[in-house]
């Protein structure tokens, strides 16, 4: 599995969505590297165009080949992890199956219930459009419209850096079949459900037309020592249409996380 591996410490798995790669969560390593002591593995999930689909057919392959991954990467050593979207479900069942080795959980605008019918999501809102942001967009100025809450040229210009390099490699018919088993057989907190205990941090955002917030929140009594946000004026991308206050709250689960670990 291809993966960006950088900086010393502790690990902390990073997980991105699906139909994208890594380059999504990138935004964020410049918040981590300042936090000190935090090895980054962001990881290219099968589908993309660093980590071939094989013979992954499905999400709980998915998430076998992220756990194999782990193992082959740094042994039974305590990590962290953070998930967005997709990769947040991915991120959730992880963190559940080697709970022993978890130190912490984040997802970002993730996935808690897999089929989209069952979701509660907003309908889609845009509260700011700037018809430059689009200009700006190009070509991709479709799939831009389709996420952007609050249009602009710097949101437009981390969707063209972060977000659509990814759409463009990633193996349509490969995550097709993925798609066609999306959902885990059962969601992690039922399958496992005594609380989970280490400091979390689950980010929504109140105009996330996929996934929503409600879901999320709806687990708070599994999840007793997070936080939850949802963040106004974001959407999917929250953390490209909120980058200061995803940032803070990054650091200081970045903190809890290093204090319930001893340091």
């Amino acid at each position: 599995m291809h993966a960006i591996d950088v900086g010393t410490g502790t690990p902390l798995i990073l997980l991105h969505g699906f139909g994208v790669d890594h380059r999504l969560l990138l935004p964020l390593d410049p918040t981590i590297e300042a936090a000190g002591g935090w090895r980054r593995i962001y990881l290219d999930l099968p589908g993309t165009a660093g980590t071939p689909i094989g013979d992954v057919a499905s999400t709980r392959d998915v998430v076998d080949a992220v756990e194999q991954e782990i193992a082959g990467r740094i042994g039974e050593e305590p990590f962290a992890i953070l998930g967005n979207s997709f990769g947040a479900m991915i991120a959730r069942q992880v963190a559940h199956d080697l709970r022993p080795q978890v130190l912490g959980l984040a997802t970002l605008a993730g996935v808690f219930v897999a089929e989209h019918a069952r979701r509660v999501v907003p309908p889609q809102t845009v509260l700011r459009t700037d018809p430059e942001a689009l200009v700006l967009a190009g070509a991709a100025a479709k799939d831009y419209a389709e996420v952007a809450v609050v249009q602009s040229l710097e949101n437009a210009q981390a969707f063209l850096d972060h977000v659509h390099p990814g759409l463009l490699a990633a193996d349509g018919p490969g995550l097709e079949g993925i798609a066609a088993r999306y959902t885990l057989q059962r969601e992690p907190e039922d399958a496992d459900p005594a609380p989970f205990t280490p400091p979390c941090l689950l980010i929504t955002a109140r105009q996330d037309q996929v996934v929503g917030y409600e879901d999320a929140w709806a687990r708070r009594e599994h999840y007793p020592r997070a936080t939850f946000v949802v963040l106004d004026a974001a959407g999917h991308n929250a953390h490209l249409d909120q980058p200061v206050l995803t940032n803070a709250l990054l650091t200081e689960w970045l903190g809890r996380v290093r204090a319930a670990a001893g340091g």
